[in-house]
């Protein structure tokens, strides 16, 4: 099946995913089209910004909104459904007050002006960018600040998690960590400034520290995502300036002070995982949030990333929801050599296609692989929203895809194994679908990316951001 289809997408459609969602759900989920397999066990967890408004208030960017997470358990056919928002101080005091008490990094202001917000730089811990299950705990991540556990029966909010004291408050903790095939859970820190350090961490399955180091970084380093090989830790530092000016006078979010520098190359930092000094390699300007994986080729490193031409950022006097994609960079896969000997990096286009949120089998993690799935545009090359889910052979370039209608719009997929084949195992995506105004949970055959069932839920959930599946089953 090549991926050639494209339609016209609403608006007003794609709006309707950026409600908020008010409620708390906990129900068995009956309508069903198709079947959930029978082998499939286990539970899905998802987070993301589920308020995005407060007080008749909305937020500016969507990367503001106070972290909801969902749970689908599978067991014998079934699946039960539950969602909690992550009680954080912060949070449960603007639930009492019923206005927006707290900046958004993305450019969310309190309401009042400048003259509310100026010299105001605290911090929401939003706790909204991932959720994993990992050694008996189940941790909602935002890449600011330490993590929040959760109970992973009923989603109850246990508090603060500072990883026996690794992660103390003010420090932050990536909501993108790397399962290494060999089970350790890696996972890296940022502290920024005019020069920033990179904090890195490996913990074995019961969250024992097997590694650490802190490396200096010149400059002000932007690291949302990192690869993990055999030997290295690999991070793109962005080329961004950051005028916290604007920030501080109460003007604008963090995020708005970064100026993408188009003169400036992209470093490639390289780190090895056993100790020694950081190596910097350069290419071309780019802006990389995620990446899909990376690997080791003989003095070669092989690195698949999401590139933007220059940074996607939203000025203060913009509607989030009125956007025009086409003003936007979208976002492509693109293929980078780095040559350890002789320092050269060269790179080429794997996708054209607008696309985000990739995942490999676990197995494939830093290791050689053939197949990436994502989330793409329906369109094959104008910048749109995602509706979506494409399997990439990055050796022969075959593409897969299924598309979730001209009202559909999808999120991350997330890979479930059910083997050592890396097409052998399920693709779970969370699909608003307009046409209902609520959202689906669309299983998907990994193989030839076909729908195996879709489960029918009687709300809306919004666009969200991160998942992880944990063969451990926890339900009613």
């Amino acid at each position: 099946m090549t991926a050639t289809t494209s339609f016209s997408y609403r608006l007003d459609d794609w709006q309707g995913g950026h409600r908020t969602q008010p409620q708390e759900f906990a129900y068995w989920i009956e309508d069903i089209t198709g079947t959930i397999p029978a082998d499939l066990t286990g539970t899905l967890f998802r987070n993301g910004p589920g308020r995005l408004d407060r007080g008749g208030q909305k937020y500016h960017h969507p990367f503001d909104g106070d972290g909801m997470v969902n749970q689908v358990s599978f067991r014998e056919g079934r699946a039960f459904y539950r969602n909690r928002y992550v009680q954080t101080p912060e949070f449960q005091a603007e639930q009492r007050a019923d206005k927006i008490l707290y900046r958004g990094v993305f450019g969310t202001l309190k309401p009042g002006g400048w003259f509310n917000n100026i010299f105001d730089l605290r911090l929401k811990n939003i706790a909204n960018t991932n959720v994993i299950y990992w050694g008996g705990k189940l941790l909602a991540l935002w890449e600011a600040a330490p993590p929040y556990r959760l109970d992973p029966q009923t989603l109850d909010t246990l508090g603060l998690d500072n990883l026996g004291g690794l992660v103390p408050n003010g420090q932050g903790f990536s909501a993108h960590p790397r399962i290494d095939p060999q089970g350790f859970l890696v996972n890296f820190g940022v502290q920024t400034g005019p020069n920033s350090q990179i904090n890195l961490y490996e913990f074995d399955q019961s969250w024992q520290l097997i590694r650490q180091q802190e490396h200096p970084i010149s400059g002000f380093a932007f690291l949302h995502d990192f690869i993990v090989t055999e030997n290295y830790y690999i991070f793109f530092q962005n080329p961004v300036n950051f005028n916290p000016l604007p920030y501080v006078l109460g003007l604008t979010g963090a995020a708005q002070c970064l100026q993408f520098d188009r003169e400036q190359p992209t470093r490639i930092l390289v780190i090895p995982r056993r100790g020694g000094a950081v190596r910097v390699f350069l290419t071309d300007p780019c802006f990389v949030f995620h990446h899909a994986n990376g690997y080791e080729q003989g003095n070669e490193l092989v690195l698949d990333s999401i590139c933007y031409s220059h940074f996607p950022t939203i000025d203060q006097q913009t509607d989030y929801q009125t956007i025009d994609f086409a003003s936007l960079p979208s976002g492509q896969l693109r293929r980078f050599r780095v040559n350890l000997t002789t320092h050269q990096v060269t790179h080429t286009l794997l996708l054209e296609r607008c696309c985000e949120f990739p995942q490999v089998h676990p197995q494939r993690v830093g290791r050689e692989y053939q197949r990436v799935y994502l989330g793409v545009a329906a369109d094959p090359v104008a910048n749109a929203p995602l509706q979506g889910i494409m399997a990439l052979d990055v050796q022969t370039g075959r593409q897969q895809m299924w598309l979730a209608g001209s009202r559909g719009f999808v999120s991350e997929p997330v890979f479930v194994p059910r083997g050592e084949a890396e097409d052998q195992g399920w693709l779970i995506t969370f699909v608003y679908n307009a046409a209902r105004q609520c959202s689906d949970i669309v299983i998907l055959n990994a193989a030839d990316v076909t729908p195996v069932a879709t489960l029918h839920l009687h709300h809306h959930i919004p666009y969200g951001l991160h998942g992880s599946f944990t063969p451990v089953l926890f339900d009613a």
